[in-house]
């Protein structure tokens, strides 16, 4: 496959596939980079049914583990919009992947643009909820977050900023035809959640059984593949 590495401003990326009026703008997730398995099966498929594939290392990530940016909301969803005036400069027909919490800060940059098509994988839906969860379990109040300003966990660091930057900016809506892949037994975005957002935006949803928050074993890269195979016009 033809694959060409250059940097978007200041940002890693990789075109996958020769050049096409049909792109498809590929996000990872945290602890994932821009050659995550599941992007190369993803690019591997939409090339074969004439798409370029565009992925990108968000900061921390990849090429950027080293770089002064944080890997935050803030950051990342202007670097996402960054992407996307490029991906526009090359065609109007975008169609966009995301996994795990890069879909969550692309539902946040992309809410009023014109995506053809979406696939997520194991999307985060409902950042609140799952601060809130984290929250729960280690018996932080709201409080407590809002007069610490930090709070660090065995997992995560809660931060107030954070918090209130995500209460003050819910995903209200998504237009774009979109389809789920969930797996049963995802441990970080509960079920209730997906199928909310599922019924209040009207996407099409698949639930591999047994499977986890993060897809990485044979047996469920291979049904992740078959389910893209599927869902790529």
């Amino acid at each position: 496959m033809i694959t060409n590495r250059f940097n978007i401003q200041h940002i890693p990326a990789i075109l996958w596939g020769a050049d096409s009026s049909r792109m498809i703008i590929a996000v990872h997730g945290k602890q994932s980079s821009k050659t995550d398995d599941c992007i190369q099966i993803l690019a591997e498929e939409a090339v074969v049914k004439g798409y370029q594939v565009l992925s990108f290392d968000f900061p921390e990530h990849g090429e950027r583990t080293e770089g002064s940016e944080s890997y935050d909301v803030w950051q990342c969803v202007k670097e996402l919009k960054i992407i996307l005036e490029f991906a526009k400069n090359k065609t109007d027909h975008i169609s966009l992947f995301a996994c795990s919490l890069g879909a969550y800060f692309s539902l946040l940059a992309f809410q009023e643009e014109d995506i053809r098509n979406t696939l997520f994988l194991s999307p985060v839906v409902n950042m609140e909820r799952i601060i809130e969860n984290m929250m729960n379990q280690f018996q932080v109040t709201e409080q407590q977050l809002k007069d610490e300003k930090k709070i660090e966990t065995p997992y995560e660091t809660l931060d107030w900023d954070y918090y209130s930057h995500v209460k003050a900016n819910p995903i209200k809506s998504w237009n774009p035809p979109t389809s789920i892949l969930y797996g049963e037994h995802d441990n970080l975005c509960e079920y209730d959640v997906i199928l909310a957002f599922v019924n209040q935006n009207h996407c099409d949803l698949k639930v591999e059984k047994g499977g986890e928050h993060w897809f990485h074993t044979a047996e469920q890269l291979d049904f992740f593949r078959d389910w893209v195979k599927q869902k790529l016009e």
